[in-house]
């Protein structure tokens, strides 16, 4: 769900100036300004090495979650507890809109955050493919992602038309039942010339960019479909600007865009990797660059804001928000496993800033540092024997025999007994600044698993399945 978001920290350290600037070559302006190279940069590495069993056992967890959130008609379903639902989405429009994933412990799809979940899964699939595949989970993740990106192609009707949400919130939160026996009306909400969705759509554009380079050379047919929906959305978003939170306030509840340049340059630079087109390029490094990159200054990496760099506590989980507070940590971690590994397969010995320096070997230590919080918290359901035993989810909460409608099945939110199915693999929200998690259902604030952070803690995990790593290259 939204967020309210505050920064704390001792000091923070930049692994990055923008995100952009690892997905596009003008990573290369940024490292020569905050890089140093030398004849003692560590050596790069070979492919993946030994697995590492702890990586490895919750990266098989931490992907089954995204199983847990299919809407539509599912196939060879691997959740016991799980069957079809949806299966008319979109129909008012005569659109086929039952496919995609449930945002959270509810029954809505909203496009913004879904597509952010098909462009992170996109790059880890990308950079650690070939360690997800080490341990059997590539296919898994590819399957997973086409998932999405089968409804986001759906959900571009036309050039300048796309759905970037099924359900209405207020009627979705007003009923507490399974998605397989939801009965409450889903009216879809489109961007469109008149209102514009620059944001979504520009988000949906780096989703297709990036989904195109995966299944380049699986399935050339069907990444060309994703190219072409990729190209087409992000002329509209940049031709007809505007936030969709402004033109239709009533988003602004649950996932308000805080803005639309980081979206546009986030977008041109997978599309740069996508077609090597230079003109993407120079849309991110001239003008438009200027105006929205605020290179140098870091924030964090999310949903809404893919101008990221990491903010570190030392000795401790990495705290901004304590709505859905882990996702800023695992996010963080990610992009510092990525970084590193830049840094070793470019020769770059250590990386400064603000007068301290930090070599590939610092990052790693640092990732997994953010990991054994996660362990060490019990934050990724079916993980360990002490997880989260009350999340709140409403398929996880109603047993699979019961049947509910809309309102009677309020029961199962208030009652004491655990949930009597495993939404595997999910991450719930986190615990609080003092270190505290109350395990309640009706704890929404800490207890609520989203799909876009399944994406971010699948790429975190397989960066360090095995000992060693390459970055793929996907240009």
């Amino acid at each position: 769900m939204g967020e309210k978001s505050r920064s704390r920290g001792c000091f923070g350290w930049l692994i990055v100036a923008v995100v952009l600037a690892l997905v596009v070559v003008a990573v290369v302006y940024t490292v020569k300004k905050k890089t140093n190279k030398s004849d003692e940069a560590s050596p790069v590495p070979g492919p993946p090495g030994a697995v590492e069993k702890q990586y490895a056992d919750a990266l098989k967890i931490a992907m089954q979650f995204f199983d847990v959130q299919k809407s539509g008609k599912l196939e060879d379903n691997k959740i016991s507890w799980r069957g079809n639902s949806a299966l008319k989405d979109g129909s008012e429009a005569k659109l086929d809109l039952s496919k995609g994933m449930y945002d959270a412990g509810d029954h809505m799809k909203f496009g913004f955050p879904m597509a952010f979940t098909a462009t992170v899964l996109s790059w880890a699939i990308l950079e650690y493919g070939d360690q997800m595949d080490a341990v059997n989970q590539l296919e898994p993740a590819q399957d997973s992602l086409k998932w999405i990106t089968d409804y986001l192609i759906n959900a571009h009707a036309a050039d300048n038309v796309l759905y970037i949400q099924v359900g209405d919130p207020k009627t979705d939160h007003g009923c507490w039942d399974r998605p397989e026996d939801m009965t409450e009306k889903r009216p879809l909400t489109q961007v469109n010339t008149s209102s514009p969705g620059t944001d979504v759509a520009a988000e949906t554009a780096a989703a297709m960019a990036s989904a195109s380079l995966v299944f380049k050379k699986s399935d050339p047919t069907y990444s060309s479909t994703l190219l072409k929906h990729a190209e087409q959305l992000f002329t509209f978003a940049d031709k007809h600007r505007g936030s969709y939170s402004e033109s239709i306030p009533e988003v602004q509840t649950y996932y308000n865009s805080t803005g639309y340049g980081d979206e546009l340059l986030w977008a041109a630079s997978w599309l740069y990797h996508a077609t090597g087109d230079k003109s993407y390029l120079q849309y991110v490094t001239g003008e438009n660059g200027k105006s929205f990159a605020n290179w140098g200054s870091p924030t964090w990496f999310s949903w809404d804001n893919k101008l990221a760099g990491t903010q570190s506590i030392i000795g401790g989980l990495i705290w901004v928000s304590e709505w859905n507070a882990l996702q800023h940590p695992v996010a963080s971690a990610f992009l510092a496993t990525i970084y590193s590994d830049y840094m070793l397969t470019s020769r770059t010995a250590k990386l400064s800033c603000n007068g301290e320096s930090y070599k590939p070997s610092d990052l790693r230590k640092f990732a997994k540092s953010q990991v054994q919080q996660l362990f060490f918290t019990h934050a990724v359901v079916g993980y360990g024997d002490k997880y989260p035993q009350y999340l709140h989810h409403r398929g996880a909460s109603i047993p699979a025999d019961a049947t509910t409608g809309c309102k009677d099945g309020w029961k199962w939110l208030d009652s004491e007994k655990p949930n009597p199915n495993v939404a595997v693999g999910a991450l719930v929200g986190g615990p609080f600044l003092n270190e505290t998690y109350d395990d309640s259902r009706n704890n929404s604030m800490q207890g609520e698993p989203s799909t876009y952070n399944g994406a971010v803690v699948v790429g975190l995990l397989s960066s360090l399945v095995t000992t060693s790593s390459v970055v793929q290259s996907f240009t």
